[in-house]
């Protein structure tokens, strides 16, 4: 992959699902699809903390900078116990 950004690592991340969910592939290469996604699922997360990060110090409330809390509607389904 070129220089890797957001938007970059979110595609292929998309890309390596749809391939998973397809469950055509062998099991050594779906390990490896499964491995290199959640690579890219830590690298976006790393990149939306960042955001989140320069959002919160971008906030200005009565002219002086005041953290706000961001507000991620992102819902990842919990897990089964």
């Amino acid at each position: 992959m070129a220089k890797k950004n957001f938007e970059t690592a979110l595609s292929r991340l998309e890309q390596i699902a749809r391939e998973l969910e397809a469950g055509d592939l062998p099991l050594e290469m779906s390990l490896k699809k499964f491995d290199e996604g959640m690579k890219l699922v830590q690298f976006c997360n790393d990149k939306l903390d960042e955001s989140q990060q320069q959002i919160d110090i971008l906030m200005k409330k009565n002219g002086s900078l005041q953290p706000v809390p961001f507000q991620s509607e992102i819902h990842l389904p919990e897990e089964n116990s």
